[in-house]
């Protein structure tokens, strides 16, 4: 991240490409649906690209300044302890040190579903890198070298490093006290080093599998953890304002982190002020809230501005990965080759403590019972606790590893079953009136639709010499493989509140509590929606940066939510200002406001295209007589039903909007090496309503990346402390511009959605399939049983030679 340099000229805007819609015509209020949706959809470059590019942008990092404190936080090194010494007057006595706090300066727990995650370590470790005492100096040098006087004394305790270790009969308990914990949620089973058990029971699961014409393939899959690597680390800086914190911060998330802050310091969440610039990537690691109030008790604590920036390695080293978890899944398959049974296991690793883990176990049932029709269905997942470091969210979270193991089994069904796995997934799909694993209704036949699309697709760009079949040789000698994968996500809805501010120069102002963090949903898709909304180019549309005293409640970027949420919001609120206008318009044109349309940054009677007036004629008028011209909107999830009684200890019942996918993946393995090569990608991509195609192909294109970086390269592998041994770019292996193919990307559009203007998200849902089309393809070209990723070319190879 570099300084904006003050003497370059303003960034022109970026030209909008040949035929591109810029105006964003909106439309009367009598006008349809489909022509308000029409006028929001424009294929615009990213506004904030030329910036981002030429290194203006200032993130986080880049707005700590001369005058502030710099912070450092000291680490546990062992996995499990008890705290016998921590004293922290030899670093009160060190130069430059303004303040240092410890366990007694954040008395408050934290945690998703159970309250069990302190600030500082308190009275025992239990996980290395856990954080111990913080340290905030006129220098970083001086903060790290009074970390290094505090006297600590730690008694090593046995460690349950594995899940294995954990779930054992008698296994240490990583949290003793587990039972005293506030529990925030209702439903989950707790038990020992279980922090949270969710499940799915519907149907008869057990009389299915006892009937004898069933056959029954059961399989196990294994996954390791994935980091997020954002170019950003995580970085806060704090100021203690007229009693009151305010946060400047890299999230995903800043009302969670205005009541994370105030839950651990004490204080009342209206103490806490969390305002957000632009965010160099999060990925879903930035949905966590353990920096930002360590900064913010410095802050109190001395006074001053302190910054708070994780280095790379210790960013590596704390990172909440994509969590290692192990799945079994066992099927029942009758005569028909319909699925009348399936049971499913899922161990999840969420380390020291619950966090995102607990929440994530509800996705097991929407990914492993969301593909296909089961007549009865038994899915079980487990967050367990090991002394470990924390994980957390990450794109598309568990959804990616269920979905390879779930695709993986389909395969191995067939392969048992003797059946074409291309044709027993399109006769299985869930469609229109199929029910899921919770009993929710699905509406559309939109897998199926896009399995026919996928085929085409295939027949029309199959890679260069690949034989006609899913497997086979090529000419150069490589062994290669075909396979075509289906994937159910959703998007997480949750409240969200916007208002729109017109001006008497004929812009706008959005405010909400949404975050830049790379995808371009607040700087293209809303501005597109209130553009198109209003009538004027999306340009004079500006997104102010969220600001928690500014904005209402909102629940995070990510989850595929923010266009959708937020969207809708936006709508509503625009629709309050259109009414406004179109009211004072009305009667300035002697014109019933049904016949006036919003176009061109015009007030125009719809029959006389250029008789009309200029908005900033119509919102001066209002001005004078009304006041300023403004709406708010609100939105939150309906809520879809599912069949009472059949979940237990979930977060979300049932899903608002599916998101589906189909991915194709053609690969060549060297037979001699176990070296991977992607001769060809193919991505369809449920989309609802493509807002800005151009944009939406580049969340297909980089999601598909990530996730071949996951299938074939990436894994944050453990030491014997528990510790990760992965803490930098030259030991933690994500794909370079040469790994990445081109993808093909389709487009699926028209499927059911509640979203604004018919629209899904589009951010998460990528990624989805890739580790499950690549492992597929690659058990077609080897024969091998892969059974656990990465697949690394050892890896691989042992497995080919029977060694895996």
């Amino acid at each position: 991240m570099t300084a904006p340099d003050a003497s370059a000229p303003p960034a022109a805007p970026d030209a909008a490409p040949s035929g591109a819609a810029v105006s964003g015509d909106a439309v009367s209020g009598a006008a349809s649906a489909d022509a308000v949706a029409s006028a929001t959809v424009m294929d615009l470059p990213r506004r904030d690209a030329r910036d981002k590019l030429l290194g203006r942008t200032r993130y986080t990092i880049d707005r700590i300044g001369a005058g502030m404190l710099h912070a450092a936080i000291l680490r546990a090194e062992g996995p499990a302890g008890r705290i016998v010494k921590l004293d922290l007057a030899p670093a009160r006595a060190m130069p430059g040190v303004r303040g240092v706090v410890g366990p007694r300066d954040a008395p408050g727990l934290h945690g998703i579903g159970v309250a069990d995650h302190p600030l500082f370590a308190r009275g025992h470790v239990r996980h290395p890198g856990e954080a111990l005492a913080a340290v905030a100096a006129d220098t970083l040098e001086q903060a790290r070298a009074a970390l290094a006087v505090i006297e600590v004394e730690i008694a090593p305790d046995p460690a349950a490093l594995t899940l294995a270790e954990a779930i054992a009969p008698g296994a240490r308990l990583v949290h003793p006290d587990w039972r005293s914990y506030e529990t925030l949620a209702e439903g989950g089973n707790r038990r020992d080093n279980i922090a949270w058990e969710a499940r799915v029971d519907r149907g008869e699961v057990d009389a299915a599998f006892a009937r004898p014409d069933v056959r029954i393939v059961e399989s196990r899959y294994s996954v390791g953890r994935q980091s997020h690597v954002p170019f950003e680390p995580r970085a806060a800086i704090a100021r203690w304002e007229d009693g009151r914190v305010h946060l400047e911060c890299s999230t995903q998330a800043p009302w969670t982190v205005r009541r994370v802050t105030a839950t651990v310091m004490g204080l009342a969440p209206s103490a806490v002020r969390v305002t957000v610039p632009p965010v160099g990537g999060g990925f879903g690691l930035k949905f966590d809230c353990t920096v930002e109030p360590i900064a913010a008790i410095l802050a109190r604590r001395t006074g001053r501005a302190v910054a708070l920036e994780l280095s790379r390695p210790e960013e590596a080293a704390t990172c909440l990965c994509r969590e290692n978890a192990e799945i079994r899944i066992r099927s029942a398959i009758d005569p028909s080759g319909a699925i009348a049974a399936r049971e499913a296991e899922v161990l999840m690793d969420c380390g020291a403590y619950g966090g995102e883990q607990v929440f994530l176990t509800t996705m097991t049932a929407h990914t492993l019972g969301g593909n296909y029709r089961l007549g009865a269905a038994r899915l079980v997942t487990k967050a367990v606790y090991t002394n470990t470091p924390p994980n957390g969210a990450f794109r598309a979270c568990n959804g990616v590893y269920c979905t390879f193991a779930l695709e993986r089994h389909t395969d191995e069904i067939c392969a048992e079953l003797g059946l074409d796995p291309i044709a027993f997934r399109r006769a299985n799909v869930v469609g229109e009136g199929d029910i899921g694993a919770t009993g929710q209704v699905f509406r559309g036949n939109v897998l199926g639709d896009m399995l026919d699309r996928m085929e085409g697709a295939s027949a029309a760009s199959r890679a260069p010499g690949a034989p006609v079949g899913l497997s086979g040789r090529l000419p150069d000698g490589r062994l290669y493989g075909r396979a075509r994968t289906v994937g159910t996500w959703f998007v997480f809805v949750g409240p969200s509140s916007a208002t729109v501010h017109l001006h008497d120069d004929g812009s706008a102002t959005l405010v909400t509590a949404g975050v830049e963090i790379g995808s371009g949903s607040m700087a293209q898709g809303l501005p597109q929606i209130v553009a198109a909304q209003l009538g004027i180019p999306p340009g004079k549309v500006v997104v102010r940066q969220a600001d928690t005293d500014a904005s209402g409640l909102d629940m995070g970027v990510g989850g595929g939510r923010t266009t959708v949420s937020l969207g809708a919001a936006s709508l509503e609120a625009c629709a309050a200002v259109r009414g406004q206008l179109l009211e004072a318009a009305s009667e300035m044109l002697q014109t019933p406001a049904e016949g006036l349309v919003l176009r061109g940054g015009r007030v125009e009677i719809a029959a006389s295209p250029g008789a009309g007036v200029g908005l900033p004629e119509v919102v001066a008028r209002l001005q004078s007589t009304r006041g300023p011209v403004a709406g708010h909107g609100a939105f939150t999830a309906p809520g879809e039903p599912s069949l009472p009684g059949c979940a237990a200890g979930h977060f979300i019942e049932a899903i608002d909007i599916p998101v589906h996918a189909v991915h194709e993946a053609e690969v060549a393995v060297d037979p001699d090496t176990g070296h991977v090569e992607v001769l060809a990608y193919r991505a369809a991509q449920d989309v609802g309503l493509a807002l800005n195609p151009r944009a939406v192909r580049g969340q297909v294109q980089g999601g598909v990346v990530q996730g071949l970086g996951y299938a074939l390269h990436e894994e944050a592998s453990l030491d014997a402390r528990g510790a990760i041994l992965q803490t930098g770019f030259e030991t933690y292996r994500i794909p370079g511009a040469l790994d990445a193919p081109a993808v093909e990307t389709i487009l699926h559009e028209g499927g059911p959605s509640l979203g604004p203007l018919g629209i899904k998200g589009a951010g998460e849902a990528p990624i989805l399939n890739v580790p499950a089309a690549i492992a597929c393809a690659v058990a077609n070209a080897t024969g091998a049983a892969v059974a656990s990723l990465p697949l690394t070319p050892p890896r691989l190879l042992a497995l080919m030679r029977g060694r895996g």
